[in-house]
Order: structure tokens, then C-alpha cells, then sequence
């Protein structure tokens, strides 16, 4: 049995095309992450950033690593059903904390949301992962936009810095360029949403966001997690985020004390 939030269908599509919509996983603890993100936005961590870019209009606020110090995010992820329903999606007996993102989209800003997959970026390594990307304010044209079955490919999409557009590693050569998912014609799945629910999808699918031309907000929350196969992944350079002083070695599960187990059966 599945957590009741999603059927078994979700979890086939899930394990298809790496991405799956979910209504109302955050939809009682709304007000918690908004106000958790009014909280970040005031006090920002060190890694936030408003991703100032020559002749980009408006202003796209993001921060990550917040959790620990901001008790509504903490609030937030053990009260939802976050846990019992990446567990089942990801096919998993455990489900481990990695880590979580702030990103805020005010009215009129025109900068998108680069095309990327997210496990280049990261130090993990293992097919059990998962985002969960949940807006706090109703969005259709700026919503996620993933690449179905992008999680499979054969080869990663090179990291970039998303200001400068530079290349995030050295050794560009061990990845596949960044893709034009509408010209290449590839099944680009998107999905007006509601506050509180959310697209969940493995770390390598490729997704983006358009910018917000709207008048109003589009502020989200995400979640990164991990489950049974994830190991850590020594990578060519400081890694986003890049968690300083780790001492995990290749092939180790990610340390319980720094990524604490949410979840396990």
C-alpha cells in the first residue's frame, strides 16, 4: 500500500519518467514555509543569492541549507507526509535528509530558471533520489518545467553557473552539452499548480523555470532527499552545496549527524 496522497500509477511514472505531480503534500504546512520563507529572506544564509544578471529584470532570490537554523522549515518537513511518500516513490526503506532550497521569483523579474539537472551539482551518487518542488503561491507560467525520462540518460548535462554562465566544473568532456529541450522536440512536462502541492522528480532529470512576468509572487520550497543506494560521489571541485569538512570518502552513505534519517522501515 501507498501513502494515500499517491497511487501506484504515480509510483510507475515515477520510476518512467522521473517526475510526478503531487497535489497537496505541503497543503497544511503552507503558512509554516511561507512564513519560513519570509524568515530566510530577512536573515539570508551564506550561500543565498539574487542572481543579479546584466539586463534581467526583477529580483530571483535563492538560499539552501536552511533547515537547521529556520524552525518552520524543520517544522515543516516532520509534520508533512514528505518521508512516507518519497519512500514509496523512490522505492526505498529509508528516506535521508539532504538538503533544502529556497527560490523566489517576485513580480516582473524576467531571469529563468537555466535548464539543468541537479545531481552534477551535488555529491551524491545513486538512482533513490528525490526533489520535491512545492510552490507557496499559485503559479502556471512559472512553474517547473521537467524533461521526462530525462533521469536515464546515458551521459549527465554539464553544470553551469547560472550568472556568468560558466562551466560549474574543469573537465567539461565527462558531460553532454546543454540541451534545448523544445527545439530538440523532447516531452517537456509542466503543471499549473496550487500552494502546497508539488513536483517531485529524481536528481537527474532535467528541468528548468520560466521567469515571472506576472504581478504576483512566486516564492517555493524545495526538498532533496536520498534513500537506500545513495552513497557519496567525490567530484572535480567544490560541489553546490558544498558542505565543508564532511570527511565522507567515496562509496560512504552520507553521515546520519549532518543528514539525519527521516524515514526507515
Amino acid at each position: 500500500m501507498v501513502h494515500p496522497l499517491i497511487t501506484e500509477d504515480d509510483v510507475t511514472r515515477f520510476q518512467r519518467d522521473g517526475v510526478v505531480l503531487i497535489r497537496g503534500l505541503f497543503k497544511d504546512q503552507t503558512d509554516l514555509l511561507r512564513a519560513g520563507v519570509a524568515a530566510n529572506m530577512a536573515d539570508p544564509g551564506p550561500y543565498a543569492s539574487n542572481n543579479d544578471k546584466d539586463g534581467e529584470t526583477g529580483r530571483f532570490f535563492d538560499d539552501y541549507c536552511n533547515w537547521t537554523r529556520i524552525p518552520e522549515f524543520k517544522e515543516a518537513i516532520e509534520t508533512s507526509p514528505v518521508a512516507e511518500v518519497a519512500a514509496d516513490l523512490m522505492q526505498s526503506k529509508t528516506v535521508q535528509m539532504f538538503h533544502d532550497h529556497v527560490l523566489v521569483k517576485e513580480p516582473g523579474t524576467s531571469m529563468a530558471t537555466p535548464w539543468h539537472q541537479d545531481g552534477p551539482y551535488y555529491f551524491v551518487e545513486g538512482q533513490q533520489t528525490i526533489s520535491f518542488w512545492s510552490p507557496l503561491d499559485a503559479v502556471e507560467q512559472a512553474t517547473l518545467r521537467c524533461v521526462a525520462g530525462s533521469h536515464r540518460w546515458d551521459k549527465e548535462v554539464l553544470p553551469t553557473r547560472w550568472v556568468s554562465e560558466s562551466d560549474f566544473f574543469p573537465d567539461e568532456g565527462q558531460y553532454m552539452p546543454v540541451p534545448d529541450p523544445e527545439a530538440e522536440g523532447m516531452e517537456i512536462l509542466e503543471y499549473a499548480m496550487q500552494p502546497g502541492d508539488a513536483v517531485a522528480f529524481n536528481y537527474k532529470i532535467l528541468h528548468g523555470a520560466r521567469g515571472n512576468t506576472s504581478t504576483s509572487r512566486r516564492r517555493a520550497f524545495s526538498l532533496r532527499l536520498v534513500g537506500d543506494d545513495a552513497r557519496y560521489a567525490a567530484r572535480p571541485g567544490p560541489t553546490s552545496p558544498p558542505f565543508p569538512g564532511h570527511d565522507m570518502q567515496p562509496g560512504q552513505r552520507l553521515r546520519e549527524d549532518w543528514f539525519p534519517i527521516l524515514r526507515s522501515v
